[in-house]
């Protein structure tokens, strides 16, 4: 599919702030600065669609972005270790679990994974959120150009065993930088979404 328009629709702390406007939602779930605002900005070409920072716990709300006029890309909050009083990070998880449990609109959820680190007790806890509330997912190990190439089947062992996802969501190594992996996840999440054409 063709980008012709990608833009910030809105960011929004609550669910009742979403719009109704009945697009399919793919959400972007992750720890803080595993790439998400990366992936955002190189599937759609553009370089500033999703300010990327060096700062932990920047995305703070559900941030959405509509494709074409027919897809939307939810951009979760990121979790982990990010500097925010635990009060917040507690808000943030009802707020990611809220809208994984009972927005109509989500098709499915692309999970992102650093490479060069093991998956966290926060990446676990969220699969099994996914798994549990049974949205279809893509695992994405990111920042992949990061590591040797000799520590990729470690780095894959690493996330299907700790993960244990189910045996029809896919693994895909992705990198911002080459861009390796990301026809792959947009192929995927257009049929997630239900898109032709």
């Amino acid at each position: 599919m063709k980008i012709d328009t990608a833009e910030f629709l809105l960011g929004a702390a609550h669910l009742n702030q979403l719009p109704r406007a009945g697009l399919p939602e793919i959400a972007l779930a992750g720890r803080s600065n595993v790439g998400k605002s990366s992936l955002l900005n190189r599937l759609t070409g553009r370089k500033r669609l999703a300010r990327i920072s060096r700062t932990p716990g920047k995305t703070r709300e559900l941030n959405l972005y509509e494709i074409n006029g027919r897809l939307i890309i939810v951009d979760l909050p990121g979790y982990g270790f990010a500097k925010v009083p635990d009060r917040v990070k507690e808000a943030w998880g009802r707020l990611i679990e809220s809208y994984l449990n009972s927005r109509e609109e989500l098709a499915a959820v692309v999970h992102l994974i650093d490479a060069r680190h093991d998956p966290t007790p926060d990446d676990i806890q969220m699969h099994e959120w996914i798994r549990h509330y049974r949205v279809p997912a893509l695992i994405a190990v990111t920042k992949i150009d990061k590591i040797a190439r000799g520590k990729r089947a470690a780095a894959l062992r690493s996330v299907r065993n700790k993960l244990e996802p189910d045996p029809g969501t896919p693994v895909v190594f992705f990198s911002a930088e080459t861009g390796e992996g990301a026809k792959e996840i947009w192929s995927w999440m257009r049929e997630a979404a239900g898109l032709r054409g």
